[in-house]
């Protein structure tokens, strides 16, 4: 469920990015702005939900899979496959987000 929220959280955060960077970049009408706008409030809702005992721990965690999640954009999106190095860095940071997530902690 945590991944699933983060997947929600990187998709939204992302969208609502490409939002501004279509609207600034790419001359893209003023009015994808406000999509956009909603798209990141969805990311700090979705942020919000996931069962991570403090804030910024689930901040860290989440980096990893907006990481991951922003090369399947590029990809899907912008139509440009990721080369294996991109791969490689996105494999190393979803491990680190697994063992911020999932390290055993003493209380």
């Amino acid at each position: 469920m945590t991944y699933a929220l983060f997947l929600a959280a990187a998709l939204s955060e992302i969208a609502g990015c490409f939002a501004v960077w279509a609207w600034w970049r790419l001359q893209a009408p003023v009015w994808v702005l406000l999509p956009g706008l909603a798209a990141l409030s969805l990311f700090a809702w979705f942020l919000a939900q996931t069962p991570v005992d403090a804030a910024g721990r689930a901040y860290a965690a989440y980096g990893g899979v907006y990481i991951a999640t922003s090369l399947g954009w590029l990809w899907v999106v912008e139509g440009r496959v990721p080369d294996r190095w991109d791969l490689l860095g996105a494999l190393i940071c979803l491990c680190g987000a697994g063992i911020i997530l999932f390290a055993p902690r003493t209380s």
